[in-house]
């Protein structure tokens, strides 16, 4: 599922980065919402709905089949509503506080789900865990919120990295790096043969530049302080966020300059193409690469800089939570173990790109090479991180929109876009 929406953030279109992780991510398509079936209100006799951001062709189809899958077997009736995930995002707080809202949503684990909670906006799913003890005790923490209660299920999560065409970097005659020292020396290998080396799209999704913020400070000051920093326990304006600035300006020589006009599709259909030499997004991106290049893909992981910092990576959680409204808690909890089980879990992996991991333990992914990679990085990580909105707010993410993309086009200017930042910041975490 996806990403970003900052999650926003998937190869496309994961049940969750909508990408902003990645924001949860799915937004290949327009911006308008497309309707699968059904209306986008939830009501006590009818079908369950649920509201989808999962918008790439891939996933919508995946997502479909499960619904197709879950009322032929007459345990309940539910129905699918696609929206394009960046409308999603911004609608959701409408979605959840209306009248009669839908019944359950695409979407993804961590503080803004807690946040949604805390106002009392979601369905409590505690029962629906019950029949989730395989699931590993990490998931059932991700999913529980301050009061102890479960308001998440995980559906799959996914990974970030450097991803590059095998096709290309053989005939640059370019290999992986290991070390931040490799990376800039790759960039300058390919930025001498005429090819932009670091892909980016900042056009309508600028939230991707949080993966840069992500990665640079959790390899250079660790996760536990950049979990702190997003929770407004330390400051942007402090020295050790400087030193992640610092770091990333010897990278901006290598982006391609086209990037900050056209979104991550873009960046990604420019990656597919040779235009560019890598980029770094999260999985989710290749529900939109066409089928044949996908055995041409390959990632490696975010540089290591200071090899005494533990290791971490991006590793955001898709699933579903449920509006505290809906008239049909029955129908809706029932929907939800269908989507938790194997059955529904190996679906979606083999209906979308396959490039997900499932939360179900028992589930099979892929034996793709590029998932056993990205699932053994995973394993070798020390900590997990989801992503800056994922692990702030979708209100912070707005913040380090602006801060990111400024310091991009000023890096000379780093002291002046963090007491900025760090002021922006600050309004958000008093309310």
């Amino acid at each position: 599922m996806s990403d970003f929406d900052p999650g926003r953030r998937r190869f496309l279109g994961h049940l969750g980065l909508a990408g902003l992780g990645a924001l949860g991510a799915g937004s290949l398509l327009s911006a308008c919402a497309s309707s699968a079936s059904g209306p986008t209100a939830g009501n006590g006799s009818g079908a369950v709905t649920i509201q989808s951001n999962l918008s790439s062709p891939q996933a919508k189809a995946a997502m479909e089949k499960l619904i197709e899958s879950f009322n032929a077997q007459g345990k309940g009736t539910a129905s699918l509503n696609t929206v394009a995930s960046e409308t999603f995002r911004t609608q959701l707080p409408t979605y959840l506080t209306s009248a009669n809202p839908p019944d359950l949503y695409t979407w993804y684990a961590g503080s803004v789900a807690n946040d949604y909670a805390s106002r009392n906006l979601l369905l409590d799913v505690s029962d629906v865990w019950k029949s989730l003890g395989d699931y590993p005790q990490s998931l059932r923490t991700l999913s529980t919120d301050g009061s102890g209660k479960q308001v998440f299920v995980p559906m799959n999560n996914y990974w970030w990295g450097f991803f590059y065409r095998k096709s290309n970097f053989a005939k640059w005659g370019v290999q992986e790096p290991k070390t931040w020292t490799d990376f800039l020396a790759l960039c300058e290998t390919l930025k001498s043969k005429g090819v932009p080396p670091i892909g980016i799209g900042l056009g309508d999704t600028p939230w991707v530049a949080s993966a840069w913020f992500d990665y640079l400070n959790i390899r250079i000051n660790g996760a536990p302080f950049h979990r702190e920093l997003l929770a407004g326990k330390q400051r942007f304006d402090d020295p050790r966020v400087k030193a992640v600035f610092t770091r990333w300006r010897e990278a901006l020589p290598y982006f391609d300059p086209k990037g900050k006009a056209y979104p991550f599709q873009e960046a990604t259909t420019a990656l597919l193409a040779g235009k560019t030499g890598m980029f770094l997004i999260g999985t989710f991106f290749a529900d939109a690469a066409p089928k044949d290049a996908l055995g041409d893909l390959d990632f490696f992981r975010f540089p290591i800089i200071d090899p005494a910092v533990p290791l971490a990576e991006e590793a955001p959680t898709d699933g579903f939570f449920a509006s505290a409204k809906t008239a049909n808690p029955t129908g809706t909890k029932a929907l939800l173990t269908y989507l938790s089980s194997v059955e529904a879990q190996e679906a979606y992996v083999k209906a979308s790109s396959g490039i997900v991991l499932p939360a179900n333990p028992k589930a099979r992914a892929s034996d793709s090479p590029l998932v056993v990679k990205g699932k053994a990085m995973l394993d070798e990580a020390k900590e997990l991180t989801q992503f800056f909105n994922r692990d702030s707010s979708d209100a912070l993410q707005p913040t380090a929109d602006t801060a990111l993309t400024k310091f991009i086009d000023k890096p000379d200017q780093i002291d002046a876009i963090l007491r900025e930042w760090q002021a922006a910041a600050e309004k958000v975490f008093k309310g």
